[in-house]
């Protein structure tokens, strides 16, 4: 009994300590928003949990603290405006958005940029300090703040992508599962089409039942898909035509609905990127560089930044370069040229980094495309 005694005695007064320290921590948080010391706040994001940091004017720290989700907007809405640096993770634009509202001047920042302000071991507490730390750097890269518009057209096109990606897949699988047959096809999904049709209407092929009704079901999963993607094509073509900026971008040959809209919805506002050749590093299409000692080495490019994009540029400027002979324009002779002397690929990815230039040229100066003839 006296142990037991003991015991509770003991379990009571960590109680009080932690309620103690608890309601210290909260007087002191209060007290740092009502006097105005913060000024610069890093914040680690999180499902359930976010940590942050802040310093005063001085760069001192002032707030460590653990706020749960529910929590965060009531807090932020308390704290008098001040710099707000996050990493551009899952759910960082929702509440840059919202913090924005606040009055707050919030940046967001690529994580591979703050990695290098870690000083220690990782934790919640060291990367929001890293946060606080990194957002206050002069030559800091920060990631735009995207709308709500943006977000929904960038769902629209990853919904598609997958659906694409699981139609691949499909094809992929009922060619390899008539292969065991004996019965090949063609690689495109049109001619896939054609040939599923057929293999199921001929009687001479002598196949079960069994892999009949499966090979049905393929079909029918193939169809759907099939809907599916175009339903998502013509939501992006009536976006891409009711968007005055997107018609403008389809004005360059090799550019369609699909991706003007991606380009816009990832990039925003252009005239964050000082000239076309930052839009295109921003991109990925730039070769990698590696100087030293005055001599400058230039290999494949950086494939940094949105690889969707990079992908969706370099499908278009290959489609330019599969009629560019018919054509005596400047760009296309000019690409030509590049294919004949250094291989197609090579001339792709060189006519793909000269789109993204075109982009953010007629985005800031308001132009159409203009179609160059041969001097």
């Amino acid at each position: 009994m006296v142990r037991s005694a003991t015991q509770t005695a003991s379990q009571w007064a960590k109680m009080v300590v932690c309620f103690s320290i608890s309601t210290e921590s909260e007087r002191t948080m209060s007290n740092h928003i009502e006097n105005g010391q913060v000024r610069v706040l890093g914040i680690d994001l999180g499902k359930s949990v976010f940590q942050l940091h802040g310093v005063d004017a001085r760069g001192k720290s002032v707030l460590k603290q653990r706020l749960k989700r529910d929590k965060l907007l009531e807090f932020m809405a308390q704290l008098p405006p001040c710099l707000v640096g996050m990493e551009a993770s899952s759910g960082a634009h929702h509440w840059a958005r919202k913090f924005q509202g606040y009055g707050h001047e919030t940046r967001l920042m690529a994580p591979q940029y703050v990695k290098p302000y870690v000083k220690r071991h990782k934790n919640d507490s060291v990367d929001a300090e890293a946060i606080c730390e990194a957002v206050q750097r002069p030559n800091m890269r920060f990631v735009g703040i995207k709308s709500v518009a943006q977000q929904e057209i960038l769902a629209l096109h990853r919904i598609r992508s997958l659906a694409v990606k699981n139609r691949t897949a499909l094809v992929n699988q009922i060619r390899g599962l008539l292969a065991e047959y004996g019965i090949v096809f063609p690689k495109s999904i049109k001619q896939a089409r054609r040939a599923i049709v057929l293999i199921l209407s001929d009687e001479s092929l002598e196949l079960s039942p069994l892999f009949l009704r499966l090979l049905e079901e393929e079909c029918e999963e193939l169809t759907r898909l099939d809907e599916r993607i175009a339903m998502y094509d013509n939501e992006i073509e009536a976006l891409a035509k009711a968007d005055p900026q997107c018609r403008l971008l389809m004005t360059i040959p090799g550019v369609g609905p699909i991706t003007a809209t991606a380009l816009l919805a990832s990039v925003g506002d252009v005239r964050a990127f000082k000239n076309g050749r930052e839009l295109s590093a921003w991109i990925g299409l730039v070769p990698n560089q590696h100087s030293t000692g005055g001599k400058a080495w230039l290999t494949g490019i950086s494939k940094r930044g949105n690889g969707y994009l990079r992908t969706l540029l370099i499908h278009g400027a290959r489609a330019v370069l599969r009629v560019a002979e018919k054509k005596p324009d400047r760009r296309s002779r000019w690409v030509v040229s590049v294919s004949e002397r250094r291989g197609a690929n090579k001339a792709v990815v060189a006519l793909a980094n000269r789109m993204a230039r075109s982009a953010w040229a007629m985005l800031v100066k308001q132009e159409a495309y203009q179609v160059r003839a041969t001097v």
